[in-house]
């Protein structure tokens, strides 16, 4: 999406919004607000630094405006010829996304600022270039084109998928050292040295084949079954009636990549000038944001996940799965006391059988958190939680369609 992200919080104005959405959200974490901001000649920016009018006596919006500005929580590089280097290889390269897929994207995303569509973003809260395999990236796009189905099933409007995938290697951290049994050691800052849509495998009819194995023989994978044989059946009828049932619509999805705009060399070495619009995308995903999860803690969209991470007694960090839940419903909630829309939700979950968030209904326990706790910062769900969210969001869909 092409925008500029602000890390400045912005609460006081009820009008200042997303595309026309009011929405006042009382809850814990800090809050951020985004700002579409324009260049003279209309560039709408995916990057870093916003643009600015002449008449505010600002420093006019360039490629390079963020470099005059202190960075901070930035990796360093000792050798910085053999950075530029690398940089310039990178800016060489054609762009991951095109602008026009970004702006695809921003209209389906102002449907969702006015009720006509959800947004359901999940995905790692940091990617590693060991585990990014084609099997751990069919299982997440699998659970998410499950959750996808369920929520059009319970909202009956377009459901706008998105992952964290695909750029979500690097990570701030507030102290460049850590020490670590007495050894100082530099931070973790990611993996940052730095598909499946079409061709029939999203298609509606394998409704039913998108489980995971250990997913299956579970409460919410007898669920989801007894959902996808409702699908099945629909489409039965669509094709006895004579509704063609082979439309693209019905047998391709739209997936779209996001990350954090964390690593701004490498951002400013994919930000591209469109040729066909003259305007500036950042090109390294279709929806970028800045100040971790500063997109997510907008008006529009819930996330459950960052409030919510405590310590568990054997020091790995986790989240109760009950603390996710009820904030979501504190979300659906509010925006139904204030009459407003709930635009979408943002979710750290993987498609892998991990055991990192305490509680659902296969329980997951403190003492459980060490046989499988593989993520490289954040607690993510697992497959069985995440679907088990997603029955509740469209639980609450379905009631405010009714």
């Amino acid at each position: 999406m092409a925008v500029a992200f602000s890390g400045s919080a912005n609460l006081t104005n009820p009008k200042s919004s997303l595309l026309g959405t009011t929405t006042r959200l009382p809850l814990s974490p800090p809050f951020l607000s985004f700002h579409v901001n324009r260049r003279p000649n209309a560039a709408i920016v995916a990057s870093v630094s916003a643009s600015s009018s002449p008449s505010t006596g600002q420093t006019q919006w360039s490629l390079n405006s963020w470099m005059s500005k202190t960075a901070h929580q930035l990796p360093e590089y000792p050798d910085a010829v053999e950075r530029d280097s690398v940089l310039k290889t990178i800016g060489s390269f054609p762009p991951i996304v095109f602008a026009g897929e970004a702006r695809k994207l921003e209209e389906k995303l102002s449907n969702a600022a006015v009720g006509k569509a959800f947004l359901l973003q999940g995905g790692d809260c940091a990617e590693s270039f060991k585990e990014f395999n084609g099997t751990n990236i069919r299982d997440t796009f699998r659970v998410l084109l499950q959750m996808g189905i369920v929520l059009t099933f319970g909202a009956q409007m377009p459901v706008i998928t998105g992952c964290r995938m695909a750029g979500q290697f690097a990570k701030p951290m507030s102290d460049p050292f850590e020490i670590k049994d007495g050894v100082k050691l530099p931070s973790y800052r990611g993996d940052n040295v730095n598909a499946f849509a079409t061709g029939g495998y999203a298609a509606m009819q394998r409704v039913s084949q998108w489980n995971l194995d250990f997913v299956k023989h579970s409460e919410q994978g007898d669920r989801y079954m007894e959902l996808a044989q409702r699908v099945d059946e629909a489409l039965g009828f669509m094709a006895a009636a004579g509704i063609a049932i082979d439309d693209p619509q019905m047998n391709t999805v739209d997936f779209w990549t996001s990350h954090e705009c964390l690593h701004l060399p490498y951002e400013k070495a994919l930000t591209r000038e469109d040729s066909t619009t003259s305007l500036y995308y950042d090109c390294s995903a279709h929806l970028l944001w800045g100040c971790p999860p500063g997109w997510a803690y907008c008006y529009l969209v819930g996330d459950p996940m960052h409030g919510n991470t405590i310590k568990a007694p054997c020091g790995l960090k986790t989240r109760p799965f009950d603390a996710i839940r009820a904030e979501l419903r504190a979300f659906f909630d509010v925006h139904e006391q204030e009459g407003s829309y709930p635009g979408g939700v943002h979710l750290e979950m993987t498609g892998q059988n991990v055991t990192e968030c305490i509680g659902g209904s296969n329980t997951v326990t403190f003492d459980d958190l060490n046989s499988r706790y593989h993520t490289h910062f954040d607690p993510r769900l697992n497959a069985s939680q995440s679907l088990e969210l997603a029955f509740a969001i469209s639980e609450r869909l379905r009631k405010r369609r009714l």
